[in-house]
């Protein structure tokens, strides 16, 4: 991982502070910066979005009781 030094001109550093305060739960610089930067990239091509993760239930009847817990077992079994 890289780690790098920026510098935030005044109106930048007051529009993401504000919007920090009026979050509920704040969340970090460093995330935020990776989001926008994330973001910035896969607009111009550069870099695949995420794909959302898709979970669908099992058909009703799967037969399995325990396949909450015992998950890496039936994982393991295939």
């Amino acid at each position: 991982m890289r780690r790098a030094t920026i510098t935030l001109p005044d109106d930048l550093d007051a529009a993401l502070n504000s919007y920090i305060r009026q979050q509920d739960v704040g969340p970090a610089l460093t995330a935020l910066v990776q989001s926008a930067l994330r973001e910035y990239l896969a607009t111009r091509g550069y870099l695949v979005p995420a794909r959302r993760l898709r979970i669908s239930a099992a058909r009703k009847g799967s037969g399995k009781k325990d396949l909450s817990v015992e998950h890496d077992r039936y994982f393991a079994e295939r």
